[in-house]
């Protein structure tokens, strides 16, 4: 049994064994020591697996007492044996850290890997814990580069090959084996002279605008000076220069997207014009006036002035999380703007820095902490008609870790594509997904030499522009979620270049509908609940955001709905779309409006807006179905089509909404059925004196067929819509 598979471990710096104990339950790991006192508890890795060292006689006392509750015996401590699911080994497997399960062993040979043992609690059996381990490395030829001995970490960097590797997976004292942090910002890009810059032509006259409402913005610097299209204060005394740099950093995202990319690339040539409203003073605080009235006149400006459509807000106010019940402060401001005015906000969830308890260790407690009440949105996060925007990791390897490869002081807490360290989680009023996206925003190391409490920064940051370009290097790098927010800002402005007469509402359900959460971040966060907390629909793939192309078609509606009602969309899908090999298919669907707003009712919003994608033979069969259906129970019942990647009821209360549907296999009843998307509006009693007759909103479906090399996606279904009408009913 255990003691069988547990023979499979090698070294050790004693005898005893390594067993993992899974529970059905969650319970104190010090509570099976009364089964048997020569266990000594080693770790709970999570809530319901614990590992022990155990002597032969503790174990075969174990043992027997299953055996006595497998026959219907009452052996001591019956209640712990119940909570067992089983016992077994730690497995090579469980010794695989992250980007090692990622990527597997490198392709060349030797290569270098981080080893971390077991934390040993008492002092003597930690130092022969380490000696034995490097002893036992010299016997395997395996070369130390470096180490980090402390009372709560043992690491190692060692160079192997690929049989000496496999070996260190199976070493009892063992807790983790990963590769080294690879992807790093260059230092080069820091140290880039301004006389070394290409021209920067000015974008076209009739190119969309994007304002940056912020700290200001250095007008004069060589990147952004020939797209400044105005540069506005809007506190009193001020003028719009910016004189802490976080506006100036985020401009640079706002109006290039990816900086460091463009950098690379080495061609600088922007296609919106930027603007800059300044609301914030020199410590990037407003103390002197409400921020709702800096924003709101700095909103209308703009709007007023120059027809702008899409602003950038990287703020959050750290005295206003978001602790549920009713929406206040800033949020409700920009929810109003939105709809009176068609514009959308791109706002951040913002940062956690912790809290004297929280985490305990940022390293070891990532992402879990995330998910504690300290770690909720920051106002104006919670805002229903914005999109909010959460952290990814771009780079893990501090500018440390690239100068010095033999040093492994400096761990990064997050890998790429990973949730950053710092980012906040939703959901929003009603359990509205939020944030909705997900953007590069950078990550944070911790220097494991100080007990993982020491912060680094340096080179995991964005890379973007820099307000003190003057003294000869325009560049900077800054992590945080206020970084994230522009790079969806200047997504949403791009469509714009293309679609110039889309409004606020198309352009949401647009990048909804284009967003899938990274597979480091689904791996990481296990349950659907967390990775919509942290990273709502996921990061945009921008690859058919703006065009259709053969693999890919989105299609568009734009309308308006009375309360009570429903209207009926048939997908076009054509037959190759349904025919030929298994292989991934993938329907998306998005829908956006943007309802009235009430702060004295839990609601808050005044209508209901939502999808359903659903199967039926005929239009007449699921017209039926749903007029039948008047109130918002009996919606609730109307079931839809399998597979849904998010589910009606998570999307359903927010006032953006997106979901997936992959299909590998399509049988023939399928293939002679339909689909149809079918939005329905059901107004709150308290909310139709703020309502319209018939309430906007944007639908979007987008048909992929990106397995299929021959799919003709684009031209088949643009023949489909020219042959007929699309059915389209209203009820």
């Amino acid at each position: 049994m255990a003691r069988e598979r547990t023979a499979q471990d090698v070294g050790g710096f004693d005898a005893r064994r390594l067993i993992k104990l899974e529970l059905s339950t969650p319970l104190d790991p010090a509570e099976f020591r009364k089964i048997a006192r020569e266990i000594e508890i080693v770790s709970q890795e999570e809530k319901t697996v614990v590992l022990a060292f155990a002597t032969d006689a503790a174990l075969a006392e174990f043992e027997a007492k299953l055996t006595m509750l497998a026959e219907g015996g009452r052996p001591t401590y019956r209640n712990l044996l119940f909570a067992l699911k089983g016992v077994d080994r730690w497995t090579e497997e469980d010794r695989k850290g992250w980007a090692l399960r990622e990527e597997g062993w490198p392709e060349q040979s030797p290569f270098a890997v981080d080893v971390e043992l077991w934390p040993i609690s008492h002092p003597t059996e930690r130092d022969r814990s380490w000696q034995a381990f490097e002893a036992w490395l010299r016997e395997q030829h395996i070369e130390k580069r470096d180490a980090v001995k402390q009372a709560h970490l043992i690491l190692y960097r060692v160079l192997v090959n690929r049989d000496q590797a496999e070996l260190l997976l199976r070493h009892r004292d063992v807790r983790l084996v990963d590769l080294l942090p690879r992807h790093g910002l260059e230092m080069s890009a820091l140290q880039t002279d301004i006389q070394n810059f290409p021209h920067v032509p000015a974008p076209p006259r009739d190119a969309p605008g994007i304002v940056v409402i912020d700290s200001g913005l250095a007008t004069g610097h060589p990147l952004l000076a020939p797209a400044v299209g105005d540069a506005q204060s809007f506190v009193d005394g001020l003028g719009p220069e910016d004189q802490n740099g976080h506006g100036t950093h985020v401009a640079g995202i706002a109006l290039y997207g990816d900086v460091e990319e463009t950098l690379r690339i080495g061609s600088f040539a922007p296609t919106l014009r930027l603007f800059s409203g300044r609301i914030l003073d020199a410590n990037c605080a407003s103390d002197d006036k409400l921020i709702e009235n800096q924003v709101d006149r700095a909103v209308r400006y703009f709007h007023s002035e120059y027809g702008c459509r899409v602003f950038n807000l990287s703020y959050g106010d750290r005295r206003k999380p978001y602790l549920g019940r009713h929406v206040r402060g800033l949020a409700v401001t920009l929810d109003s703007l939105a709809r009176d005015l068609g514009v959308l906000f791109i706002v951040p969830t913002g940062n956690f820095e912790g809290t004297a308890t929280i985490p305990a260790d940022w390293r070891a407690d990532y992402p879990r902490y995330l998910g504690q009440p300290e770690a909720l949105l920051l106002d104006p996060a919670s805002a229903l008609n914005a999109l909010t925007v959460g952290s990814l990791v771009r780079w893990d390897a501090t500018f440390n870790a690239q100068r010095y490869v033999d040093d492994p002081a400096e761990q990064p807490i997050a890998r790429r594509d990973q949730p950053s360290p710092f980012t906040r989680a939703g959901p929003s009023v009603g359990g509205a997904i939020k944030p909705e996206l997900v953007a590069y925003g950078g990550n944070w190391a911790v220097n494991i030499q100080t007990t993982n409490r020491w912060i680094v920064r340096q080179g995991l940051g964005e890379l973007s522009t820099r307000k003190d370009f003057a003294t000869g290097r325009p560049l900077a790098e800054e992590s945080g979620t206020s970084f994230a927010a522009p790079h969806v800002a200047h997504l949403a402005a791009r469509i714009l270049v293309e679609h110039p007469a889309a409004d606020h509402n198309l352009l949401r359900a647009l990048l909804v509908a284009h967003a899938r959460c990274p597979r480091p971040s689904e791996e990481l966060l296990a349950s659907r609940a967390d990775r919509l907390r942290l990273c709502g629909y996921g990061k945009v793939d921008d690859r058919a955001l703006e065009r259709s192309n053969e693999q890919e078609v989105t299609l568009i509606a734009n309308d308006a709905i009375p309360d009570r009602h429903h209207h009926f969309y048939e997908v076009p899908l054509p037959d190759s779309f349904l025919e030929g090999r298994q292989r991934a298919r993938e329907i998306t669907v998005a829908l956006a409006h943007s309802p009235a707003v009430r702060t004295t009712r839990i609601s808050y919003k005044s209508c209901e807006m939502e999808f359903r994608l659903v199967r039926a033979d005929d239009l007449d069969h699921i017209t039926r179905t749903f007029n039948a259906a008047t109130s918002c129970e009996d919606y609730q019942r109307i079931g839809e089509a399998n597979g849904s990647h998010v589910g009606a009821r998570n999307r359903g209360a927010g006032t953006v909404q997106a979901d997936s549907w992959i299909i590998n296999r399509v049988t023939a009843q399928r293939r002679s059925q339909k689909l149809f998307v079918v939005v329905t509006r059901i107004d709150e009693s308290w909310g139709r004196d703020l309502t319209l007759t018939e309430e906007p909103y944007s639908l979007v479906v987008a048909i992929r067929d990106r397995e299929n090399a021959e799919a003709r996606l684009y031209a088949q279904i643009q023949a489909r819509l020219r042959v007929r009408v699309q059915p389209r009913i209203r009820t």
